[in-house]
């Protein structure tokens, strides 16, 4: 059984993950950090609001702190923007220039006596009835 476990642990996917997983830690907590100390201040500037954390209002006693919503949307919008032009759009246009598809085969081809313009599989033109080499 430990062996077992061992083959498991150590399969390539796995290993991926994991570091994916601490790496992605590790960006949200970049992220979060640019969020807090250079946009909520730039927001602050232009609205008059120094930190949002603090934005609360309260309801027959409850109290709702919509100020820490409105940073973790700031978080989130950050990290999906970075990630979309950084990732996404890269990725993307890899994959659509390495898939790039042979050309077709024309359908049709032009005889070499009369230049009409004949199916690409016929033997014969059917306008001046000259032979035609096999198609390449």
């Amino acid at each position: 059984m430990l062996k077992e476990f061992k083959a498991f642990v150590l399969r390539g996917n796995v290993i991926d993950l994991a570091i994916a997983v601490v790496i992605g830690t590790a960006f949200a907590a970049l992220v979060s950090a640019v969020v807090a100390n250079l946009l909520t201040p730039v927001i602050a500037a232009i609205f008059g609001q120094h930190d949002f954390s603090n934005l609360t209002f309260t309801v027959n006693g409850s109290l709702f702190k919509y100020g820490l919503v409105v940073n973790a949307l700031i978080t989130f919008l950050s990290v999906a923007t970075v990630l979309f032009f950084f990732v996404v759009k890269p990725m993307n246009w890899l994959i659509a220039r390495s898939r790039r598809e042979p050309a077709a085969e024309p359908d049709t081809r032009k005889c070499t006596e009369c230049l009409s313009v004949v199916p690409a599989q016929a033997r014969r033109c059917a306008y001046c009835t000259s032979e035609l080499a096999p198609a390449a």
